[in-house]
């Protein structure tokens, strides 16, 4: 089964959080992994991949954290699943040499069907997924939250 990793979830759960959660100050990363469930140190290093490409906008200081670097309406799923998957390939070895049918058939249906899922989390905009965390009782309305800082 295609899927997206463990690390593309966490990101795009992180960056909704940040988004529904949204104030003047920024969102502190323990208070996501506190959310979330997940350890700090495994958040930190898909947080500052989000930081280095512009999803994320890091606040240093004691009440530093992490704000949007831009309105949540222009941050997409796949622009996420697409950073976390350059950091991942980063760890991946190569895959060396393989089979004919390999090569013609099963790398470019693979190919196909990922170009499919992405161009489908390229339609998802954070903004997006913050109505439906509203309309399940997962966060404040929208129009409450300050979107973004300049």
């Amino acid at each position: 089964m295609l899927r997206l990793s463990r690390k593309a979830i966490l990101a795009l759960e992180a960056v909704v959080d940040i988004a529904c959660n949204s104030r003047p100050e920024p969102v502190q990363s323990k208070e996501i992994t506190r959310r979330q469930g997940v350890p700090h140190r495994y958040l930190e290093q898909v947080m500052q991949a989000l930081v280095r490409a512009g999803v994320l906008k890091g606040v240093r200081g004691p009440r530093g954290g992490y704000r949007l670097a831009k309105e949540r309406r222009r941050i997409t799923a796949g622009e996420i699943v697409r950073i976390v998957a350059e950091l991942e390939a980063a760890d991946e070895p190569p895959l060396n040499g393989s089979s004919p049918i390999g090569e013609r058939i099963v790398r470019p249906m693979v190919e196909d069907i990922h170009g499919g899922l992405m161009r489908q989390l390229d339609e998802i905009s954070v903004e997006d997924l913050c109505r439906r965390a509203e309309e399940r009782g997962l966060a404040e309305p929208i129009g409450e939250r300050a979107d973004f800082a300049i």
